[in-house]
């Protein structure tokens, strides 16, 4: 390997000057353009350790491929000013998906990360019939509309809820059930002729985070997601950490000790106390309605003293997970986000940072997720947008994967 003297190197960043690793050098070239853009051919070189001839030939065939773009020169350093390269915004689209038990959401992405349309539908229970006319009909008007070029669509992603139709929650219609038995990835695939994409919703907006958010600042973080049922998604060193049996990050699983009478200590599972459902069902035993996010926002002084005083209370659990999450993991951050509304999710980690030792440096940095409550449907676009530019984040096993069924897991 032809390396610079004295040049640190993260780990997918590396290459080798020889013939027949063309390909792999030409990912880490992209790699190193869409995490560090805009960014100097010399600066690639230093990075990766190639030689300067040969990003230059890397550098030309991105450039002919339409992947990257020479953005503008850089001045105010000595010699002729340095050429930045980014990449090319039209290179490729991906459309990403994401259906819970309160919504869909279908967006258009290019390749930067810009949504370029987006579909959305605040619904409960959306049976799969609807789910698939839905997206039929959204990518058709993405079509239609020339929104993407479909001749550079990289595929299709799905985020959403493994055992969508299994999971007892409240208000949850019998007809729910239909989800168990429903093969989304084959009605998806035909559907499209463009390669699908499935992820846990939880995970990929972790993904989504990771390329689009706050992984430019961690690599190893876990993230929370605050939705109908909470979810959690885990990154180790800049991938995906999914786990043997896919179920890393169900942080709905965590048992909580509850002793709030003063006398013993009940057990209960984080994801059957904490969760928007959950939200909204102790608002309605106070005479408040609200049944989608927004109307957490436009309530009166006595239903925010209400939200408060449940932020409250479920602020000394997340912060007892926040503490396993740290001892257990490790992570740089751990992260909170999902559909709750931003300005409530920064009143809870105030909060929860009540109940952590600012003075422990055993614990993770807690942090408001970046991409707030489409950070799923990001995630689900971001994943046929990795194959497409041959990121670090790709993971081909989301190109077999099927939301996972209790009896999956039981009969493995």
């Amino acid at each position: 390997m032809n390396q610079t003297l004295g040049a640190r190197l993260s780990p997918d960043l590396t290459g080798a000057n020889v013939e027949d690793a063309g390909e792999h050098n030409r990912a880490v070239v992209l790699r190193c353009i869409h995490r560090q853009a805009p960014i100097s051919r010399a600066e690639i070189a230093r990075r990766t350790g190639f030689t300067k001839p040969a990003i230059a030939r890397i550098v030309d065939r991105l450039l002919d491929e339409g992947l990257i773009m020479e953005a503008r020169r850089r001045h105010g350093l000595r010699g002729q000013p340095a050429i930045e390269l980014e990449i090319n915004p039209d290179a490729c689209f991906a459309i990403g998906i994401n259906i819970d038990r309160d919504h869909l959401t279908i967006l258009a992405v290019d390749a930067v990360g810009n949504v370029r349309a987006r579909v959305h539908h605040e619904k409960r229970f959306i049976l799969p019939a609807e789910f698939l006319q839905l997206t039929a009909d959204a990518i058709s008007h993405f079509q239609r509309s020339r929104l993407i070029d479909d001749a550079r669509l990289a595929g299709i992603g799905l985020a959403m809820p493994d055992w969508l139709g299994e999971i007892s929650l409240l208000g949850k219609p019998e007809a729910y059930q239909e989800w168990t038995a429903f093969d989304v990835r084959a009605a998806l695939e035909n559907l499209t002729q463009h390669p699908v994409f499935i992820e846990n919703e939880a995970n990929a907006a972790a993904l989504a985070e990771l390329d689009y958010g706050l992984g430019a600042e961690s690599s190893s973080f876990f993230y929370i997601a605050i939705n109908p049922c909470p979810g959690g998604g885990l990154v180790l060193d800049g991938n995906g950490h999914r786990g043997a049996m896919g179920l890393s990050g169900e942080i709905g699983w965590l048992p909580i000790a509850d002793g709030g009478d003063g006398k013993a200590h009940k057990v209960q599972l984080l994801g059957e106390i904490f969760s928007l459902f959950f939200l909204y069902d102790f608002l309605a035993q106070h005479g408040v309605e609200v049944s989608v996010p927004h109307d957490l926002l436009t309530l009166d002084a006595h239903g925010r003293r209400l939200v408060s005083q449940w932020l409250k209370e479920m602020s000394a659990h997340l912060a007892v997970a926040v503490k396993h999450i740290g001892m257990i993991v490790d992570p740089d951050a751990v992260l909170v986000g999902g559909r709750l509304p931003i300005r409530i999710v920064d009143e809870l980690l105030r909060y929860v940072h009540e109940h952590l030792d600012a003075e422990d440096t055993s614990l993770p940095s807690l942090h408001r997720a970046s991409l707030g409550e489409d950070a799923s449907a990001m995630g689900a676009a971001a994943m046929p947008m990795a194959a497409a530019l041959m990121l670090a984040s790709a993971d081909a096993a989301q190109r077999t994967r099927s939301p996972l069924k209790n009896m999956d897991r039981l009969n493995s």
